[in-house]
């Protein structure tokens, strides 16, 4: 049985993943900060598969957090076959209204941990010559809006030049960019949701099936969704200047500054 390690596992996308490669027989390590729901998770997808299922509390906001799981990943006698870098969260507020110790924390999950904990995967897995890395992007990355879309866009363009610097060895790494998924994010963030239209939001599971179709195609880059592949697509061929003046004004209606 091949090893699927999940940061953010607890909650939303990260929960999804959780859900599909227990039920597709893989062993698992959780990673989260709420160590009580890291044993529930455990608990129940081992009742409900017969998986094993590790728990790791990690706070990727931190080094030490950061340490412990890039840790894990290099463990040779325990490989991981799989890594799903989920962990993640928005700020409340327009640049230069968020902390700049929010937006630093930020940037310390969404690209730090992602390069360390990239790097320690991809280094055992092309000792081996198999394994994959899926790092959880957003379609934010495609538009200049605020410090959240740019850190997605280092997500998906580090993503995307890593696969090809390791094309061949073995190791497939690919960028995931949802668009609006029902999980916790807008709630921690204290982002109301009531005047997103229902036609954007998408289903965790059916993104997370999409995007392993994808990993096992060999794609670098997954849009799990007709939708917003087409949103994207226009979002490349308009004006920098056009995009950057909607994405502003639908980011401050609906998402994460």
């Amino acid at each position: 049985m091949t090893t699927a390690l999940i940061t953010g596992s607890t909650a939303g996308i990260g929960a999804a993943f959780a859900r599909r490669l227990a039920a597709d027989g893989h062993n698992l390590v959780l990673v989260a900060r709420d160590t009580k729901r890291l044993r529930e998770q455990a608990t129940e997808l081992h009742d409900r598969h017969g998986i094993e299922a590790e728990v790791l509390t990690a706070d990727l906001a931190e080094d030490a957090g950061i340490e412990s799981v890039a840790a894990r990943l290099g463990d040779r006698r325990h490989p991981v076959d799989l890594l799903v870098n989920n962990a993640g969260f928005g700020n409340k507020g327009r640049y230069l209204d968020v902390s700049m110790a929010d937006e630093l924390r930020m940037l310390k999950v969404h690209c730090e941990a992602v390069l360390r904990l990239t790097s320690a995967a991809a280094e055992a897995m092309r000792e081996r010559g198999r394994g994959g890395v899926v790092n959880v992007a957003s379609v934010a990355a495609f538009v200049p809006r605020g410090t959240y879309g740019a850190s997605k866009a280092w997500v998906l363009q580090f993503t995307q030049g890593a696969a090809r610097d390791l094309a061949g060895s073995g190791v497939r790494l690919m960028a995931l960019a949802p668009g609006f998924v029902r999980t916790e994010f807008h709630q921690r963030a204290g982002m109301g949701t009531d005047n997103i239209p229902g036609w954007m939001w998408l289903d965790a599971d059916k993104l997370v099936a999409a995007a392993l179709a994808d990993l096992a195609r060999g794609k670098t880059l997954s849009i799990p969704d007709p939708r917003y592949k087409v949103l994207t697509g226009l979002a490349k061929m308009a004006p920098r200047g056009l995009v950057g003046g909607i994405s502003s004004k639908t980011g401050r209606k609906y998402g994460p500054q």
